[in-house]
């Protein structure tokens, strides 16, 4: 990475980092993501997220592990309903695969760095599982669910600036240790915890679709039907399935967002959470988008936004004072809280004209359809209002309005007020747009 893009990336990451500071995260760890090469990898931006005052709740699974020491004991693995059945023998392996991982994962993330402490990883007896008992003659034996989760002492140990880590194995109030799903685990702790993501991580770069591109977002509905392909597909064990049931059910009880990225590219997790894009599936109840007028708070962005146009002269100067008195004229899309989109809407009442004006994308979306949800929010505000005509001004972007129903039109044909205070000088193209025709 050349020094300008890192510097770019620095300031496009900051309003990320001041968004995640003092959230919690509960991130999964399957057996495929910890036997990955690049694991060491997501061991250190793990830290690094702590560094940055996240809280951290890692659930880690085993299934991979155990599945390696059942065939070394030859020992065939028994499922009912894609649950496994643990008998004795193979609960000894399940908690020898889970307490190595547990060891393993708590050495690599408190490897002390230069100029750095040492991390306080916590790993104790946070939940307490029960048996499931007998389903269709089928006896789970050692297999479990869960009973309670410890809350109060998960937050005290956050609180304390620590990472709580908790495994698939967990203790009854009879003494006994059972295996538990530990995407049921995960789903559990992220929920009562309040959460603000969970994530997770998979041998891809989240759900891909058919021409095996990574789809950015997905609501629950969505997730399900990919999730039902996975289990036609006999898939319902792999880092997909059980991520996205998880996924599922933590977005309808409240979590935020949801993210699958892959455990194989290096830096998956930081892109997907300090950059505007990401670059997995986010899963969540609404889309990352947000369409809507602007306040006071949106200032800064705005100005960070506009001010290289104004300086190549694509848009006329406006001062931050102008921007506070005329705030609520600006419509503006809002990506996870940076404006990437705005336009603002003038209104001549006198002539039931308005002024679609200072409208700017950011260059990362300039390709994309933001220019028309703005132009389609836009008229439909001026509708709302009477406006029986839109207008702009532009001295780059004429056959852009003219696709879509702009016409050229003159000076005399601007309100009285703009007429008044028209430019010369600039020489901007007037168009004007009859919004009785968006109804014919």
């Amino acid at each position: 990475m050349r020094s300008t893009e890192l510097v770019q990336w620095f300031r496009q990451s900051t309003p990320y980092v001041n968004m995640h500071r003092g959230k919690t995260f509960v991130i999964m760890l399957d057996g495929d993501t910890i036997a990955s090469e690049n694991f060491i990898n997501i061991i250190s931006d793990i830290r690094l997220l702590h560094s940055l005052g996240i809280k951290l709740i890692i659930v880690f699974g085993a299934r991979y592990q155990i599945n390696e020491l059942l065939i070394q004991h030859q020992i065939s693995p028994v499922y009912h309903k894609n649950i496994r059945v643990t008998d004795l023998r193979t609960l000894e392996l399940v908690k020898q695969a889970a307490g190595k991982l547990n060891y393993d994962i708590t050495s690599r993330l408190s490897m002390r760095l230069p100029h750095s402490s040492l991390l306080n990883v916590v790993s104790s007896n946070f939940i307490l599982a029960q048996p499931i008992g007998v389903d269709d003659g089928v006896d789970y034996l050692l297999s479990g669910k869960l009973r309670r989760i410890e809350v109060e002492n998960i937050k005290q140990q956050l609180e304390k600036d620590a990472i709580v880590l908790i495994g698939p194995v967990a203790p009854s109030v009879t003494g006994e240790s059972f295996n538990l799903p530990f995407e049921e685990i995960a789903t559990q702790v992220a929920i009562k915890l309040k959460a603000e993501k969970l994530i997770g991580f998979s041998s891809t770069q989240g759900i891909l679709d058919e021409q095996g591109i990574s789809i950015p977002d997905l609501l629950p509905q969505d997730a399900a039907q990919h999730l039902q392909k996975l289990i036609e597909q006999d898939q319902y064990h792999s880092s997909q399935a059980r991520f996205l049931q998880a996924a599922i059910d933590v977005c309808r009880a409240g979590v935020h967002r949801s993210h699958l990225l892959s455990y194989e590219e290096d830096g998956s997790l930081l892109q997907e959470l300090f950059t505007r894009d990401g670059v997995g599936t986010q899963l969540s109840m609404e889309n990352s988008e947000d369409i809507r007028i602007a306040t006071a708070r949106d200032i800064p962005s705005l100005l960070e936004l506009i001010h290289p146009l104004e300086q190549q002269g694509i848009l006329v100067k406006r001062s931050r004072e102008q921007l506070e008195m005329e705030i609520n004229r600006y419509t503006i899309i809002d990506r996870d809280g940076v404006i990437i989109a705005c336009a603002a809407l003038n209104v001549y009442e006198q002539e039931k004209m308005a002024e679609m004006a200072c409208v700017a994308v950011h260059p990362d979306y300039r390709s994309s359809s933001r220019g028309d949800v703005l132009l389609e929010e836009i008229q439909k505000r001026a509708k709302n209002l009477g406006i029986e005509k839109l207008f702009v001004l532009t001295t780059r972007t004429v056959h852009w309005f003219q696709e879509r129903g702009f016409r050229m039109a003159n000076v005399e044909d601007l309100p009285k007020e703009k007429r008044e205070h028209y430019n010369y000088q600039r020489r901007s193209k007037i168009l004007i747009k009859p919004l009785s025709e968006e109804n014919s």
